[in-house]
């Protein structure tokens, strides 16, 4: 894998597309903390801080689901008693984990022939 640790560029500069409901600054480097830890590592803190959750599934709720549905096959199921705002960020962590792996390997590419330009 490129090194994605050293590139805090955010990604949309390298023209791949981040759903609405993710950071549009997102970088390389938090594409790699993800990959390395989750979210709940904390590196991805808009999904695991519940009134970021929260305001994110209020605003993209359908569409997260929606996309974690077609990553997944269906959704997860939250453990029993979980509150909305747990549920809020068991399923936004899901959806970003599910858009990270699935984006890391175009990203790689873009990296490692940039860096193989330079």
């Amino acid at each position: 894998m490129t090194d994605l640790w050293n590139d805090n560029t955010p990604i949309t500069d390298y023209e791949i597309d981040v759903p609405t409901w993710i950071a549009q600054d997102i970088s390389a480097y938090d594409i790699a903390a993800i990959l390395q830890g989750g979210c709940a590592s904390g590196a991805y803190m808009p999904a695991v801080t519940y009134h970021q959750a929260a305001k994110t599934m209020a605003e993209h709720g359908d569409n997260v689901l929606e996309y974690l549905e077609g990553a997944w096959g269906e959704l997860p199921q939250p453990e029993k008693d979980t509150s909305w705002s747990g549920m809020a960020c068991m399923y936004l962590s899901c959806a970003v984990e599910a858009w990270v792996s699935s984006v890391e390997p175009e990203l790689s590419e873009i990296i490692a022939e940039k860096e193989s330009e330079d």
